[in-house]
Formats: C-alpha cells, sequence, structure tokens
C-alpha cells in the first residue's frame, strides 16, 4: 500500500498522506514522493490546483523520529529538502486541507501553501526546541511576518500546541470549520480556483510570492543550523528517549 496517494480529478491534484496507522509520520520516501507529485503538477498543463490532504484523524507526526534518530550526526536530508523545495517553487495554487494534529513541518509545510483550511479542532505544534532542534523551512522568517514577533517566539521558543482559531487568528490558517464542512469546503474552494483563468491565476501567485529569493536563502541557512543541532547531545538524547518512552535525562538535555 502506498503511503502517499496521488489522485487527479480534472484541473485539481490531490496529493494524500495515506498511514493513517503512524498518524501520517513521514518517511524519505514519502517525502521524495510528494515532491516528485508536486514537480509533475507544476508541470502539467491540466492542472491548476493541488491539494494536500490526509487519511486518518492526524493531519501529519511531523517526521519519523526513528529515521532521524538513525542518522545521528550524519543526516540525509535529501528527500526533506526535495519536497520543501518543491512545495516552494511550485507555481500552481496548493491548498492544504488538515484535520487533527499538525506536528513539526506538518505545520511548517503549511507556511509554503496559498489557502489553508482547517477543522476547528485542529490543534498544531512546532515542536523543534523540545528535541534539541531550530526552526525549519523557513519558519523562524515567515513566522514573524505572519503572526509577529511575540507570537512567533511563543510558537517556536515554548513549543506548545495551539488552535485553530489562534491559528487562524495570526494567519496561519485560512479559515475555521466544522469538522463534517472541511472536506466539502476544500473541494468548493479548489473547484472555484480550477474554473480561474490559468494564466491569471499562475501570475497572481507569482505576484504575491515576491519573497520567494529570500525565502530559499533563510531556508538554506535554518537547515544548516538544523543538521549542525541533529548532532547535539540535547538532540539525540532526546530522540533517544522519545523512542524508549523514557523521561530526558535532564544532565544531557542542556
Amino acid at each position: 500500500m502506498s503511503h502517499i496517494l496521488i489522485e487527479t480529478s480534472g484541473a485539481i491534484t490531490h496529493i494524500v498522506l495515506n498511514r493513517p496507522e503512524k498518524k501520517n509520520a513521514l518517511t524519505r520516501d514519502m517525502y521524495q514522493t510528494m515532491a516528485d507529485a508536486l514537480k509533475a503538477a507544476d508541470a502539467s498543463e491540466q492542472c491548476k490546483v493541488v491539494i494536500i490532504r490526509a487519511e486518518g484523524d492526524m493531519f501529519c507526526a511531523g517526521n519519523e523520529i526513528a529515521g532521524f534518530a538513525e542518522h545521528g550526526k550524519n543526516p540525509h536530508m535529501g528527500e526533506t529538502v526535495s519536497f520543501m523545495h518543491a512545495l516552494l517553487n511550485c507555481k500552481k495554487t496548493v491548498v492544504a486541507e488538515v484535520s487533527g494534529l499538525a506536528v513539526g513541518i506538518g505545520t511548517t509545510m503549511l507556511l509554503h501553501c496559498d489557502l489553508v483550511y482547517a477543522s476547528v479542532d485542529a490543534r498544531f505544534i512546532l515542536p523543534f526546541i523540545n528535541l534539541g532542534l531550530v526552526p525549519e523551512y523557513a519558519s523562524s522568517y515567515i513566522l514573524p511576518r505572519l503572526a509577529g514577533r511575540r507570537r512567533a517566539s511563543e510558537w517556536l521558543m515554548l513549543g506548545e500546541p495551539f488552535g485553530a482559531e489562534e491559528a487562524c487568528d495570526f494567519g496561519l490558517v485560512t479559515k475555521a470549520v466544522g469538522g463534517n464542512e472541511l472536506r466539502d469546503t476544500v473541494n468548493a474552494v479548489a473547484s472555484k480556483l480550477a474554473a480561474k483563468p490559468a494564466f491569471a491565476l499562475l501570475q497572481t501567485k507569482a505576484l504575491l510570492n515576491s519573497e520567494a529569493n529570500e525565502i530559499k536563502q533563510h531556508m538554506d541557512y535554518e537547515l544548516d543550523i538544523f543538521i549542525e543541532a541533529m548532532g547535539t547531545e540535547a538532540a539525540q538524547e532526546a530522540f533517544d528517549a522519545f523512542l524508549n518512552k523514557r523521561a530526558i535525562n535532564p544532565d544531557k538535555f542542556k
């Protein structure tokens, strides 16, 4: 069974996270499949809109921690980077549908989507600091501009969950809707977008993305520090504690 489903309906491409038994935690293969799907949608003359959504009751639990721990001080980030660059560079309109919990990259990927719709009970968390890590994929650049420095500091420095209403109030989410209405809402929005003139839709997104170069530069800068952080004692302790379901040793978590 594929952990990423790619479905096409007219001018709309659906990228579906399909690993609900693991809370849609992302593996290297899943990242690469999503990257390839985004590139294919971008190259397609038929596709106008991409929807990213998930099966199950959780949008995305973030990275597969076991894979991170295995890489240790020599991480292999190629597939992850390929996905985020494909999302950042995607010329087609990208709509995200979020229900349940969005952890780590499950939240940061939303920063590179054009429209984000979430169920009213959705929750978001950027737990990097709690794993001895730093923000990723330009979140430390985009979030202060989106939500203000104070709110971004709270989300990134405390690493605590926040709800859909707060995410909506500070611009991370376009609109929060009832869970039963979410799929219909996203499909209706995607259909409206697909009916727009292709040239105008493409160019409107391009004009809105005036900071793309700055975001790319910051993304690369963050990645260098993220990889360095993965090799620290604190990060290795956090990974091991998570995998072995034990408390963190505070002497190592400094």
